[in-house]
C-alpha cells in the first residue's frame, strides 16, 4: 500500500475511532440529562476499551476506508450503518451475556444513533466543502449558462461542473410544469424550456447546455431548435448510450451539430438476423467508395462476412474506405476493385473470382442537375446499364440476394437522375424469377452525402455567405447516413425478392431553415449572413415524394419500414426494347434523350429546354 494513500486511510479510522469515544461519553451525558455521575464515569471509561476492540475490526471488514470521502455517496452511508448496527449489537451481546459491565440500556441505544450522525455527517460535510457548496454559491464565476433539462443527466452535469472554473450554472429549465420553482443541487428552476428566450434575456445569458439525454428524439430536438432560435450558443451532453457504456462522461458537452436537430430515433436492428444472413458470407458492394457505399461497408463489417468486395470506379475514394476498414477490422478479409459497373466483363471476372452470395448495389450517377443536360446519358447507363449488367451476372453466378439502393426522386419523376433510378427499379423487377431475389430500397436525402446541400452550406458559411438557397418553400426528406444504411440491412434481411422498401423519413424539412439553423449553429445570425434564393434547377421540385400514384404501402414489422408492391413486372418486349435503346449510340440532343427515357418511364415529366 503507497504511504499516501495508507496516511489517507489511517487518518479516516482515527477519526472513526475518535467518533466512538466521544459519542461514547456523549451517550452517557444525554442519559443522565447532561449530569454524568462520577461512578458511571468510571463505569464507562471502563467498558470503553471493550467497545473499541469491537468497532475498529468491524469498520475494517466492511470497508469504510475503501471509500474517497471526496466522492462520499450514499453507499458509504449504507457500509456505515451496517458497521455501527452490527457493532452495537455486538457491544449489547458482550455486555448483557457475559455481565462485563453494567452499561445503561439507554446508552446502548444512543450511541450507534450519534455514530452514524458523527461518522455519516463529517463524510458529507467533508464532501460538500470539497464540492464548494458551503461557499462556492457565494461567488459568481465562468461564464453564465442555462441548463436545459432538470433530470437525471442535469443533475450529474451540476455535479460535475460544480468546481469548473469556466462555467457558472445560473439557472435550470423544465419540460414539465410541476418542477418550477424547485432546485437542484442548489440551482433553481426557473421555468419552461419554451421560456428560454426570457430567461436568457433576463440572466444575460449567451449559451445553454441540453441535458436530456433520456427524452424522445422529438423533445430534444424541440429544446436546441428553441435555443437555436433565441440566438445562443447550443451545446448538449453526450447520448445516453455512450454515457451508460461509461465511453463518456456528462460533463464532456460538445457543441450541437446539425444532426442533433435532425432528431432521428434510434434504429432498432435484428443482429441475430443480419448476423445469420451476412455472416461467413461473400458479399459484395458496388459504389463502396460513396458515402452509402462506404457506411454499408462500415456496418457489413460489424457481422463478420467471410469477404467483403469493394467495387468503385474512384480510385481513391476505394483506397480511402480500404483503409479505414482494414484498420477497425483487421481480421476482415477485403478485396478492391476498381471497376465500372456498365463493364461486364469486369464484372464477369470478379463473380467468377469472388463468387459473392449477396450484393449491395450503390453505385450511382446521383446530382440532379449535373446529369441533366450534357451527361444524361452518362446517368442513363450508369444507373441503368449498370444496374441491369450487375443484375443478368447476379443472376448468371447464383447470387442469393442483390439489395438495389434507390432515391425518392424515383417517384413522378421530373429529371433524368429520378427517371433513370425509377427505371433501374423496373429493370429488377423484370428480371425477378426463381433464384436470385432483387429488393429495393428508396429513402431520401441524408445528411453530409456526397453532393448534399450540407456541405455546400458549410463552404458559403466560412466564406461569409451568402447561403443560397433555390427556392423558400422547396422541402426535403433528410436522414443520418448511418441510418439509411442500417435501414439498408435491414430491408435486405427481410426482403424476399421483387418488393420496393421504403424508409421512414420523418418530416420533412424547409430547406431555408436548414441553412438558417446551419448559420446560427456557426455562431452567427441571419443579419450577418444572408440566405439568397436563386431559382429552381433544372430538374428539380419542390418536393419529394416516396411513392408513386400506383403504389400502396404495407407496414412491416419494422416500424421504420414500409413496403411497397410496384405495378406489374414489364414484358419480354419491353426489356428487348430497353437492350437495344441502351446499346445504341447516345441521342443528338438532351431533349430527344428525355422524350425516350419517357416511354420507358412514363410517370416522367421531362423538362425539355
Amino acid at each position: 500500500m503507497s504511504s499516501p494513500l495508507f496516511s489517507k486511510r489511517a487518518l479516516a479510522m482515527a477519526h472513526d475511532l475518535i467518533s466512538v469515544i466521544v459519542c461514547w461519553f456523549l451517550a452517557y451525558w444525554l442519559r443522565f440529562n447532561l449530569d454524568l455521575p462520577e461512578i458511571y464515569l468510571a463505569s464507562a471509561s471502563r467498558a470503553l476499551l471493550l467497545v473499541l476492540c469491537i468497532h475498529a475490526p468491524l469498520y475494517w471488514l466492511f470497508g469504510l476506508y475503501r471509500g474517497i470521502w471526496r466522492y462520499a455517496s450514499l453507499m458509504d452511508l449504507r457500509r456505515i450503518i451496517l458497521a455501527v448496527g452490527l457493532s452495537a449489537l455486538s457491544v449489547a451481546f458482550v455486555v448483557f451475556m457475559l455481565s462485563v459491565q453494567a452499561v445503561p440500556r439507554s446508552v446502548l441505544v444512543l450511541h450507534p444513533i450519534l455514530l452514524i450522525v458523527f461518522m455519516g455527517g463529517s463524510r458529507f460535510v467533508y464532501r460538500a466543502w470539497q464540492d464548494q457548496m458551503l461557499y462556492g454559491r457565494m461567488v459568481v464565476k465562468g461564464e453564465a449558462v442555462l441548463v436545459l433539462g432538470a433530470g437525471d443527466a442535469a443533475e450529474r452535469l451540476l455535479r460535475e461542473l460544480a468546481q469548473s472554473p469556466d462555467w457558472s450554472i445560473v439557472g435550470l429549465l423544465s419540460e414539465e410544469t410541476s418542477r418550477i420553482g424547485n432546485e437542484l443541487r442548489g440551482v433553481k428552476i426557473l421555468g419552461l424550456i419554451d421560456d428560454l428566450p426570457k430567461w436568457a434575456g433576463q440572466l444575460s445569458v449567451l449559451k445553454a447546455i441540453v441535458a436530456m439525454p433520456e427524452a424522445s428524439s422529438a423533445e430534444r430536438r424541440h429544446a436546441m431548435e428553441v435555443a437555436v432560435q433565441a440566438g445562443l450558443s447550443v451545446l448538449t451532453v453526450p447520448s445516453l448510450d455512450d454515457m451508460l457504456t461509461g465511453k463518456v462522461a456528462v460533463s464532456q458537452i460538445r457543441q450541437v451539430q446539425l444532426e442533433d436537430l435532425l432528431g432521428r430515433e434510434p434504429v432498432q436492428l435484428d443482429n441475430r438476423g443480419l448476423r445469420a444472413w451476412l455472416g461467413e458470407k461473400v458479399v459484395l458492394v458496388t459504389g463502396a467508395g460513396g458515402s452509402i457505399g462506404s457506411e454499408l461497408v462500415r456496418q457489413i463489417a460489424q457481422f463478420s462476412p467471410r469477404q467483403l468486395v469493394l467495387i468503385d470506379i474512384s480510385e481513391f475514394a476505394l483506397y480511402q474506405i480500404e483503409q479505414e476498414a482494414l484498420q477497425q477490422f483487421p481480421e476482415l478479409s477485403i478485396s478492391c476493385v476498381v471497376g465500372d459497373v456498365k463493364d461486364d466483363a469486369c464484372l464477369d471476372r470478379v463473380f467468377s473470382n469472388y463468387s459473392p452470395e449477396v450484393v449491395f448495389h450503390a453505385a450511382a450517377y446521383k446530382h440532379v442537375p449535373l446529369m441533366e443536360g450534357e451527361n444524361a446519358w452518362q446517368a442513363v447507363r450508369n444507373n441503368v446499364l449498370g444496374s441491369k449488367c450487375l443484375a443478368e451476372v447476379s443472376q448468371r453466378y447464383g447470387v442469393e440476394k442483390v439489395v438495389l439502393i434507390s432515391t425518392d426522386k424515383a417517384v413522378n419523376p421530373t429529371n433524368v437522375m429520378g427517371a433513370t433510378k425509377r427505371l433501374a427499379e423496373r429493370v429488377l423487377c423484370g428480371l425477378q424469377q426463381d433464384g436470385t431475389r432483387f429488393v429495393t430500397v428508396r429513402f431520401g436525402n441524408v445528411l453530409g452525402s456526397n453532393g448534399s446541400v450540407i456541405p455546400k452550406f458549410h463552404e458559403q458559411i466560412a466564406r461569409g455567405g451568402p447561403v443560397t438557397v433555390t427556392h423558400p418553400d422547396i422541402i426535403r426528406y433528410f436522414m443520418l447516413i448511418p441510418e439509411a444504411a442500417q435501414l439498408v440491412l435491414q430491408a435486405g434481411l427481410m426482403g424476399q425478392g421483387g418488393e420496393i422498401f421504403v424508409l421512414e423519413m420523418g418530416e420533412p424539412i424547409r430547406i431555408a431553415d436548414l441553412a438558417r439553423d446551419m448559420i446560427r449553429l456557426s455562431g452567427f445570425s441571419v443579419d450577418e449572413i444572408s440566405v439568397e434564393f436563386t431559382g429552381l434547377r433544372p430538374g428539380e421540385k419542390l418536393f419529394e415524394e416516396l411513392l408513386t400514384d400506383h403504389e400502396c404501402t404495407l407496414p412491416t414489422p419494422h416500424p421504420k419500414l414500409r413496403v411497397a408492391q410496384a405495378e406489374t413486372a414489364p414484358d419480354t418486349d419491353w426489356q428487348k426494347n430497353l437492350d437495344c435503346w441502351l446499346h445504341a449510340p447516345a441521342p443528338a440532343t438532351s431533349n430527344e434523350l428525355k422524350l425516350q427515357l419517357q416511354k420507358f418511364v412514363p410517370e416522367y415529366s421531362p423538362q425539355l429546354q
